[in-house]
Parts: C-alpha cells; structure tokens; sequence
C-alpha cells in the first residue's frame, strides 16, 4: 500500500510548512488526486488518519479533490477526458496520447491554527 508513505510524505510537507509559517495545528487539508495517479483516495483517508496520530495534524479532516484525467493527441491535436493509460484517442483512433492532467498528487490548501 504505497498510500501510507504517500501520506507520511503528506505529514513531512506540513511539519515543514509548520516550521517556517509558524502553525501548530492542522485542522484541515485539502489533497487533489488525480484519476490516473494511482493513489486510492480512500486508501488514502485510512492512512492519513493513521500516519496523523501524536503529531500536529492529529484529528485532521482529510478532504480530497478528485482530479479527471486528461490527455492530447498528436495525431489529431485534441485535448480529450483521458479514462486510462494507453488508451486511445476518442476522436482519430491514434495511440499517440500525451497524458496532460490527472496523474497528479498535490496539497491544495490546508487551515491551520
């Protein structure tokens, strides 16, 4: 389950942004997964309430963005909705795809005390 070093990586990123913006508690975060990121957003919660206990971000809610996956293709130049890797080009039928969103993983806001 690669979620939970994901989400000790989460803890990591706030514990820094504690240091340096001078918070001392996490009340929320706001984590945008993208579709084709591989990370299963409720594998995700599960540890991210696990790796919170005893450190600034305990008690914490979790609210998580879906992100849809996004793709362009060099054959037909279209931006389309991209369902999964390696899949074709809805509009020409070409494999030459270009992922351009949704693989992403990213703190997008947090509140804090």
């Amino acid at each position: 389950m690669h979620e939970m070093s994901l989400a000790e990586g989460v803890i990591q990123v706030l514990e820094q942004s504690a240091a340096s913006e001078g918070f001392t508690r996490v009340k929320t975060v706001w984590l945008e997964i993208g579709q084709l990121s591989h990370v299963e957003p409720e594998a995700m919660r599960f540890c991210f309430d696990a790796v919170c206990r005893n450190t600034l971000a305990e008690g914490a809610l979790l609210e998580i963005i879906e992100l849809p996956g996004t793709g362009w293709c060099h054959e037909c130049s279209k931006e389309f909705a991209y369902q999964a890797r390696y899949e074709p080009c809805p509009h020409c039928g070409g494999y030459q795809v270009q992922m351009t969103g949704g693989d992403e993983m990213r703190i997008k806001e947090l509140e804090v005390e």
